[in-house]
C-alpha cells in the first residue's frame, strides 16, 4: 500500500485544526492508502500549538507536527513540512478548508497513472475576495509571466499532490529566499492542474493582507526574474541621455541668443529631482538583489526546531 503524506503549514489557526483534521480524514480513509499528517506550527501566538499536541495524542500514529522557534514564514513551512514526509505521494494543503480535500481521490487516481508527477489545483475564481486583492493578483500573474522564463499558472495554489521524485527536486533547491509557486514550475515534471471554485475559510481570520500579498509578489518577480535590473539599466541610460540632450540644447539657445535667460530654477529643481528620483528607484531594485546575495551567503537555516512529535 502507498504512502501519502499531507503537509500543513498552521500560523494562529487554532480554530480551523480540530475542524480540518476529520473532514480530510473522512476523505482520505476512502483512498487505498497510508496517510501521514505533519502539522507545521510557524510560530503561532495562539493556542494552535496545544491543538496540534492533542491531536498528536489522540492519533500518534498518523498525526505529527513540527514546531518552529519563531515566525518564519510560510515558505519555511512548506519547507519544513515537505522535509519531514516519508510518503511516495505528498499533498500541500491549507489548513482552513479553502483547498477542497474532496479532490483528494481524484489527485490521487491521475498522480497514479504515471502520466503526471505532480497534480495542482486552480481557482477559476475570487468569490469573497476584495476586488483590489483580486486585481493585484491579476496583475501580478500577468506582470511575472512576461518578463520570467518560469510560467506561473494563474489561480495556481499550493494545494498540489506530488511525486516523491518531485518532492526530492524541491528539496534540493536550498535558496533561502523561496517562492514556492515558482519553485514548484522551475523543477520541471508534467504538471496538471484542476479547475474548482473559491471557497472560504471555515474558521478564523486569513493573515495575508494586501500588503503582504504585495511583498510576497515582489519577492516571487526577484526570485525569478533578472528584468528589473535590466529596467533600472535602461532608465539610468535614458536618464543619461536625455540629460545629454538637454545640456547641448541649453549650450546652443545660449550661443545663438546669448540675451537669453535660463528656464529658471523651479524648472531646474524639478529636473533634479526627477533624476534623483530615478536612480533611487534604480539602487532600490539593485539592492533588493544585493540583499537576497547577502542572506544566501549568511548560510542561515530556513527554519528552526522547537519541538517535533
Amino acid at each position: 500500500m502507498s504512502k501519502l503524506s499531507i503537509v500543513i503549514p498552521c500560523y494562529n489557526e487554532q480554530e480551523s485544526i480540530p475542524l480540518f483534521y476529520p473532514v480530510v480524514e473522512k476523505v482520505v480513509k476512502k483512498m487505498p492508502v497510508k496517510v501521514e499528517y505533519w502539522f507545521v506550527n510557524d510560530g503561532s501566538v495562539d493556542n494552535t500549538l496545544k491543538k496540534l499536541r492533542k491531536l498528536h495524542q489522540e492519533h500518534p500514529e498518523e498525526v505529527h507536527y513540527i514546531s518552529f522557534s519563531r515566525n518564519f514564514g510560510k515558505e519555511s513551512g512548506l519547507y519544513a513540512g515537505l522535509e519531514a514526509t516519508t510518503g511516495d505521494y505528498v499533498v500541500v494543503m491549507d489548513v482552513d478548508l479553502q483547498d477542497p480535500p474532496e479532490y483528494l481521490p481524484e489527485m490521487y487516481q491521475i498522480i497514479l497513472s504515471g502520466e503526471y508527477d505532480c497534480v495542482g489545483m486552480r481557482r477559476t475564481d475570487r468569490t469573497g475576495e476584495a476586488k483590489f486583492k483580486s486585481f493585484l493578483s491579476d496583475k501580478f500573474y500577468d506582470v511575472i509571466n512576461k518578463i520570467s522564463d518560469t510560467k506561473i499558472v494563474n489561480g495556481a495554489r499550493d494545494y498540489r499532490m506530488m511525486t516523491r521524485q518531485m518532492v526530492n527536486a524541491v528539496l534540493s533547491l536550498k535558496e533561502y529566499n523561496r517562492f514556492s509557486k515558482g519553485i514548484f514550475n522551475w523543477v520541471g515534471f508534467k504538471t496538471k492542474y484542476l479547475p474548482y471554485k473559491n471557497v472560504q475559510r471555515v474558521a478564523g481570520t486569513t493573515d495575508w493582507s494586501t500588503w503582504k500579498l504585495f511583498k510576497y509578489a515582489i519577492e516571487g518577480i526577484t526570485d525569478f526574474s533578472e528584468v528589473p535590473l535590466s529596467i533600472a539599466t535602461w532608465v539610468g541610460g535614458v536618464s543619461a541621455f536625455l540629460s545629454i540632450v538637454g545640456l547641448i540644447f541649453v549650450i546652443v539657445r545660449r550661443l545663438m541668443e546669448p540675451s537669453s535667460s535660463a528656464f529658471g530654477w523651479a524648472s531646474m529643481v524639478c529636473i533634479m529631482l526627477l533624476l534623483g528620483g530615478l536612480q533611487l528607484m534604480c539602487i532600490g531594485i539593485v539592492g533588493k538583489y544585493i540583499g537576497k546575495i547577502y542572506m544566501q551567503t549568511k548560510n542561515r537555516p530556513i527554519y528552526i526546531v522547537k519541538e517535533k512529535r
